[in-house]
């Protein structure tokens, strides 16, 4: 009950507000604000208000009142460009709305949100979205149908969208004008979306849109936000603002020549807009973004001085706004179409028909799919006559002579093309097969394409094409036998997708990327709200820790290193050597995960898991006895590598001599400078012995380093073999080794191995590559 009450002062509340706000109305006169008489006209009104606004913009000008000042020029603007409104002020001397309000009441209820200003008059409480304005129901977007279809279409038109929600009483201020922008630039081609927060939270999010109503704009899939007063010109100009500046160029006596003639290096036709206006129309811009890969579009201001002669050329009615489309012949236009009031409809129908050259060249697939579609059924066959050309003057006539005849010869069924062999050297080659009759001369295709895989059926002129009047009749009695009789195109090939002749490079891409990010950058960082900007403070306070951190800790390390007093010589050496032990110990010598030493036998069954697939990084060291000393270097092999077993990245096996001699003598091959191999004639080559070599193999870089056993005399402890081995290794033998004086020599083969196995780990072994792994059969 006290909930009720507490709602219905508060709208009493509100409403006596409201009265007030209309018993100041009669106080607000429009042009006094703009300083116009009653008997303007609306290019002074206009030029008044773009006077007024300029000087009295928040952003620009500094003064506690430039707001609100800002705000009534904006609505007296609003008011006096409107005739209807216009009328009623002069003949009741109000607006019909509250127009006038006092300062503290203007300042109760004008909002400032989110970068742009709300000046609509009074609240007529239509709070429950079920009261308010159907209108945007038709616009209403949802999240798959935004990505899936608006975002697409934004590459053909750009889209106006609107974030509202219930309960927005700014939302209910803007309505009257978003309504009045959205049917007019609709017509004109604009998309229109609206998005209701309360309901498509997804979509609003992924906008960026934190707070309603906002305004934002899309293009090419990229998203700008609206900030200024919700006018209807501003409107207009935010959507102007979307589009690119370069989309139509103006044309004068002095440029019409090079526009039209650059038909032949842009491969489009080019569209000539003769029109009264000063300024490019809107809808023009709009309709040269759409089409702006099929054509180019030009504007010829027929009032200004320096077209007199191009309006002359083509007989232009100067009163009448005409859009003429020029092709292959400049000094003629191929179509041509007149109207007081251009509407979309009427220039798209126009343009549609005229996307074409007469003979456009194939420089993508996208162009070759849509003149040369796939045939769908007998009614709707449609073929293609090519003609494989080069370029320059040594081609010039025979492609003239081929455009006379696709002049003369137009037909819906029928498209002609041509094409730059040498720039599509795939699609001559499948089409010619590499004929000699052809070499350095045109020639002339006629195909139907089957399928989307690239299947065609074609047929080719028997002759090279010169454009003499016998080719002439030759395919014109072809093209005749073509609409009796399909099976005329007897080959079947299957077409390469076309190059992109006209893509830009790489780098003028990355570089037109960088600046459109640039761009939203500064847009963000003067328009954006914190939440909005959170991302980008959160990068910028990262790098700068970052920095600064680096910087700091390098600092105190360099003050500590100056601190300390420098080394002898004899200390010098010695923390040297205490610093390669202490990187050994790091590096190589980790606490072994298990008390003995994994050693497989290198067999062809694990060849290929062992050593031809090994991860990247990873070795297997392996060592290579006989079957007589296969018990004692094992036991001596365990004991020099039982250290380095923690390593994930080490696998040890050993090879038999007996059985992959030849294996081991081809790697050996590609190390003669390390372990020469005896000649094949010698006849102490099958007793060369390799016992007690060690490779470290790495399978992934197909590379192996080598160690060469050590003869006896190179030995370097004085204790025996079997109390080196039983002092050093804490491992399990089956065995007990053997300590007579050949076993002593054999195990002596390996010494120092543990010192080699250092060096493999650090990296500064010399490596031997080799092309591929042999088989081990």
């Amino acid at each position: 009950m006290e909930l009720g009450r507490a709602g219905l002062a508060w709208a009493a509340a509100l409403l006596l507000a409201a009265l007030g706000a209309q018993a100041a109305a009669g106080d607000f006169d429009p042009y006094r604000v703009l300083g116009v008489g009653r008997s303007s006209s609306q290019a002074d009104i206009k030029k008044a208000y773009k006077r007024l606004a300029r000087e009295w913009h928040p952003d620009k000008n500094k003064d506690p009142g430039a707001e609100d000042k800002f705000i009534q020029i904006s609505k007296a603007y609003e008011l006096l460009s409107n005739e209807e409104k216009r009328a009623n002020f002069d003949r009741y001397g109000d607006a019909g709305e509250s127009q006038g309000y006092s300062q503290h009441q203007h300042r109760q209820f004008h909002h400032f949100h989110e970068g742009f200003y709300f000046d609509e008059s009074f609240f007529h409480f239509p709070f429950n979205s079920e009261r308010r304005d159907t209108s945007d129901e038709k616009y209403l977007l949802h999240f798959a149908h935004y990505v899936n279809e608006i975002v697409p279409d934004s590459f053909r038109k750009p889209y106006l969208i609107k974030i509202t929600s219930d309960w927005c009483f700014s939302c209910i201020h803007i309505e009257p004008v978003w309504k009045e922008v959205a049917q007019e630039l609709e017509a004109l081609g604009v998309g229109i979306g609206v998005v209701h927060a309360g309901y498509e939270r997804r979509l609003a999010h992924h906008l960026g849109a934190h707070s309603t109503p906002s305004l934002l704009g899309l293009i090419n899939g990229k998203i700008t936000f609206f900030h200024n007063a919700v006018i209807r010109e501003n409107l207009r100009q935010f959507v102007e603002n979307l589009l690119p500046g370069n989309l139509v160029e103006k044309i004068t006596d002095k440029n019409y020549i090079r526009f039209l003639s650059n038909w032949k290096k842009e491969n489009k036709p080019h569209v000539l807009l003769f029109d009264h206006m000063p300024v490019v129309p809107l809808l023009y811009k709009l309709t040269a973004f759409a089409y702006r890969e099929y054509l180019a579009f030009g504007y010829v201001y027929v009032g200004l001085r320096g077209t007199e002669e191009l309006s002359s050329q083509y007989n232009i009615n100067v009163y009448t706004p005409t859009m003429m489309i020029f092709k292959e012949n400049i000094d003629k236009p191929a179509d041509v179409v007149q109207a007081r009031d251009m509407k979309k409809q009427l220039i798209d129908d126009f343009l549609s028909q005229n996307k074409f050259l007469m003979v456009a060249r194939l420089t993508n697939q996208r162009l070759f799919q849509e003149l040369c579609p796939v045939k769908k059924s007998h009614r709707q066959r449609k073929h293609c006559v090519v003609l494989l050309t080069g370029e320059g003057d040594k081609f010039a006539e025979a492609y003239e002579a081929f455009l006379t005849f696709a002049v003369a010869n137009t037909k819906d069924t029928l498209k002609f093309v041509h094409i730059y062999s040498d720039r599509q050297p795939e699609f001559a080659d499948a089409l010619l097969m590499d004929e000699e009759k052809y070499q350095g001369k045109s020639a002339v295709v006629i195909l139907e394409r089957r399928n989307n895989a690239g299947k065609v059926s074609y047929k080719a002129l028997e002759e090279a094409w010169q454009g003499s009047k016998e080719d002439n009749f030759i395919l014109l009695d072809l093209l005749d036998q073509l609409r009796t009789d399909p099976g005329l195109l007897s080959s079947e090939t299957v077409l390469a997708d076309l190059n992109d002749e006209l893509a830009p490079m790489f780098l003028i891409r990355w570089l037109y990327s960088m600046l459109d990010y640039i761009s939203d950058c500064w847009n963000s960082l003067f328009h954006s709200n914190w939440r909005e900007m959170m991302p980008l403070l959160s990068l910028l306070f990262s790098a700068l820790f970052i920095l600064f951190g680096t910087v700091i800790v390098q600092a105190f390390s360099d003050s500590s290193d100056t601190r300390d007093s420098p080394p002898s010589e004899k200390e010098e050496t010695s923390a040297k050597t205490e610093k390669n032990d202490a990187s050994f110990s790091r590096e190589s010598n980790r606490i072994p995960k298990k008390g003995f030493v994994e050693v497989t036998e290198l067999t062809d069954i694990n060849y290929n898991s062992n050593l031809v697939r090994l991860r990247p990084g990873h070795m297997n060291v392996v060592l290579i006895l006989s079957n007589s000393t296969k018990t004692v270097l094992l036991q001596k092999f365990a004991l020099e590598v039982y250290t380095f077993t923690g390593s994930s990245s080490l696998h040890f096996s050993f090879l038999s001599l007996d059985k992959h001699r030849e294996w081991l003598e081809y790697l050996l091959e590609f190390a003669q400078d390390a372990a020469p191999i005896p000649n094949q004639y010698d006849k102490h080559f099958l007793e060369r012995d390799y016992t007690g070599y060690v490779l470290a193999l790495n399978g992934h870089k197909k590379y192996f380093c080598l160690f060469k056993p050590h003869r006896s005399g190179d030995e370097g402890g004085t204790l025996g073999a079997c109390e080196d081995y039983d002092s050093s290794l804490h491992t399990e033998a089956r065995g007990k080794p053997s300590c007579s004086p050949g076993s002593r020599s054999i195990k002596n083969k390996l010494h120092k191995l543990s010192f080699w196995m250092e060096r493999l780990l650090e990296g500064s072994l010399q490596r031997f590559y080799i092309p591929s792994w042999p088989a081990l059969d």
